[in-house]
């Protein structure tokens, strides 16, 4: 069977047989992979801890006909070291995992961005540098804007038109001017709308200045934001404290 390498961070694990795992992957140059850990279950495992959710690793694979199969795995970053004594950040998290593999949709599709833009997510969340809410904000706006679903602060989603607008509405992709307004639109605080713009743009300044209510509000916008283009909610987005 064919050998390849890659860099990857392991989205999900579930059981297979007695003693293996499938192990979901979003890898540097392959995108999204799903590959087979054999006895990676038993105490005796040569791949110890390394194949768990939030780890960073570098992997050979095997292609296989339906599954690859992983044949080596070296660690390079544990981010699950720095999430799991914290609820807040874990879960922050576990709704970036689940979204990578939710946009990230195509196996052995490259995904580049997506892969970096999850890494370095994962990698300031664990620091504790920054909020979590703010983190996790900040990477579901950048992650849909690289999928295609940028939304649209800077002027209206419909007409084109510059300025500040007063109304959102996820499924017309942004905000609105009065006259493109729709029914079921929301108004949020201009302050929200200009915190939303500061983290997809990463401006951490005005993002750490805003104030609990602009951040709470701007945080359910981004939910249904998120939630509109994935045409479902995630599960794990429900565990997350606003």
């Amino acid at each position: 069977m064919p050998l390849y390498r890659d860099e990857a961070i392991v989205l999900r694990t579930h059981k297979l047989g007695e003693a293996d795992r499938i192990i979901t992957l979003l890898t540097r140059h392959h995108g999204r992979v799903r590959a087979v850990a054999k006895g990676v279950r038993r105490t005796s495992s040569r791949f110890g801890s390394r194949l768990e959710p939030f780890t960073h690793v570098d992997l050979q694979l095997a292609e296989g006909r339906n599954l690859d199969t992983i044949t080596q795995a070296e660690t390079l970053s544990l981010f699950h070291a720095g999430l799991g004594l914290d609820y807040d950040r874990y879960t922050a998290g576990t709704v970036m995992l689940e979204t990578a593999e939710r946009l990230v949709s195509e196996e052995k599709e490259p995904a580049l961005q997506q892969f970096l833009l999850l890494v370095g997510g994962l990698r300031v969340l664990a620091s504790g540098e920054r909020g979590p809410g703010q983190v996790l904000d900040s990477y579901l706006l950048r992650s849909l804007a690289v999928a295609g679903y940028a939304p649209s602060f800077a002027h209206c989603a419909r007409c084109g038109l510059e300025g500040r607008h007063r109304w959102f509405n996820p499924s017309m992709g942004g905000v609105l001017c009065s006259t493109c307004r729709v029914p079921g639109s929301a108004s949020p605080a201009p302050e929200t709308l200009a915190l939303l713009g500061a983290l997809l743009a990463g401006d951490w300044p005005e993002v750490e200045a805003a104030e609990p209510r602009h951040l709470k509000e701007a945080g359910g916008l981004v939910a249904a934001y998120l939630a509109w283009h994935l045409e479902r909610g995630l599960r794990s987005l429900a565990y997350v404290e606003r």
